[in-house]
């Protein structure tokens, strides 16, 4: 059977299954499984790829053959991911790939824990400017302080913003308080000139977007 870097080389990375792609970082199976065989176990264990590239090094080092030098590579390549993603959302409009920016967002959020409010502040020709986590929350509350929103926008000399926070939950859509707080958010930014581009909602297998419900003109 062709292994996975020969395989690699010969079709390219798109080729490879999830499984195939994580034997590569894994390298070595363990006695009576190869790698492969390894990283299927993982993916089945944790039920899917982003629940494993999410997971604590404790609940990685519970199974058999996997340790902490095999957490910090797939975390590695986890973050240069989402580097890239960022990267590429600094360097080109928003809109010119909007894709970008539900993957960066769910890279970068969608499997915490905890909730947690970004704000993602673009300049004159929507590129990234920065991405600050502004507030953070327990699992089902975040406080957020629109007046700290108005004074961070500024500060960067922000044009635009766009704002997304996580559901731990796993249900993405937007509560009555995420409905109010945009609203809110839409008015006070309006005062300085700064549209509110869109508010994200983010899950682990979910997505929501005020503007693309038409919830935000």
């Amino acid at each position: 059977m062709e292994q996975p870097r020969e395989k690699l080389r010969a079709l390219g990375a798109a080729a490879l299954t999830d499984a195939e792609l994580l034997a590569i970082f894994l390298r070595v199976g363990v006695k009576g499984k190869t790698a492969v065989a390894l990283a299927k176990d993982l993916l089945h264990q944790f039920g899917s790829l982003p629940r494993l590239l999410s997971c604590t090094p404790e609940e990685l080092t519970q199974i058999h053959g996997m340790g902490l030098s095999k957490w910090s590579q797939i975390q590695a390549a986890y973050e240069l991911v989402k580097r890239s993603l960022e990267d590429s959302l600094a360097h080109d409009s928003i809109f010119s790939s909007p894709t970008h920016v539900r993957e960066y967002l769910q890279a970068k959020i969608g499997r915490l824990p905890h909730e947690v409010f970004l704000c993602l502040y673009l300049d004159s020709r929507f590129r990234l400017i920065e991405c600050q986590e502004l507030f953070r929350g327990s699992i089902t509350h975040t406080a957020v302080y629109p007046r700290e929103i108005l004074k961070e926008a500024l500060f960067r000399n922000a044009s635009a913003l766009i704002v997304a926070h996580n559901h731990p939950s796993g249900n993405p859509l937007p509560s009555n308080a995420d409905q109010e707080l945009t609203k809110t958010l839409i008015s006070a930014l309006h005062l300085v000139d700064i549209p509110l581009l869109d508010h994200c909602i983010v899950s682990g297998s979910g997505f929501f977007s005020f503007l693309d419900a038409g919830l935000i003109k």
